[in-house]
C-alpha cells in the first residue's frame, strides 16, 4: 500500500472521494474552532482567568512545553480542580471534524462511520 495514506488527513481522503469539497471542509473547520474552547477561554469565561493571566501562561508554556493546566496550577493562577472541571467542559464539547461534516449536514453518521473504517483500515495498511 502507498506510504502517501500514511500521511493523509481524514478531509483529504473525502475530498478526494468527491464526498466533500473544499468549502466543506472550510465550514467545518469553522465550526470546531468556534465550538473547540481552549482552556484558557473557558477559564475567562468563568472568571477565573484574565487576559493577562491567559498571556502569561502561554508566555511560560512557548518556553517550558508544558501544558497549559499545569503551568496555571503552578502559577497558582488555577487549583488543580479547576483545571480538572475545565478540561472535562472541554472535553464534552469537543466536536472532531467528521461530526461537524455530519451537523453542517454534508454527510450523514452512517457515512461517517463507513468513510472512517475505510479511511483507517488504509492508514493502518500504509504503516
Amino acid at each position: 500500500m502507498s506510504t502517501t495514506y500514511k500521511y493523509l488527513k481524514f478531509g483529504t481522503f473525502l475530498l478526494q472521494k468527491k464526498l466533500i469539497t473544499e468549502m466543506d471542509i472550510i465550514s467545518a473547520r469553522f465550526l470546531q474552532v468556534k465550538n473547540n474552547r481552549k482552556i484558557g477561554e473557558i477559564a475567562k469565561t468563568k472568571g477565573w482567568l484574565t487576559d493577562d493571566d491567559i498571556h502569561r501562561i502561554v508566555i511560560i508554556q512557548e518556553d517550558a512545553y508544558e501544558k497549559f493546566g499545569e503551568i496555571a496550577v503552578r502559577e497558582k493562577l488555577l487549583s488543580q480542580a479547576q483545571v480538572d472541571m475545565i478540561l472535562k467542559e472541554q472535553k464534552d464539547s469537543y466536536i472532531y471534524f467528521g461530526e461537524a461534516l455530519v451537523k453542517i449536514g454534508v454527510i450523514n453518521e452512517a457515512q461517517l462511520i463507513e468513510e472512517l473504517k475505510e479511511f483507517n483500515r488504509l492508514k493502518l495498511e500504509a504503516s
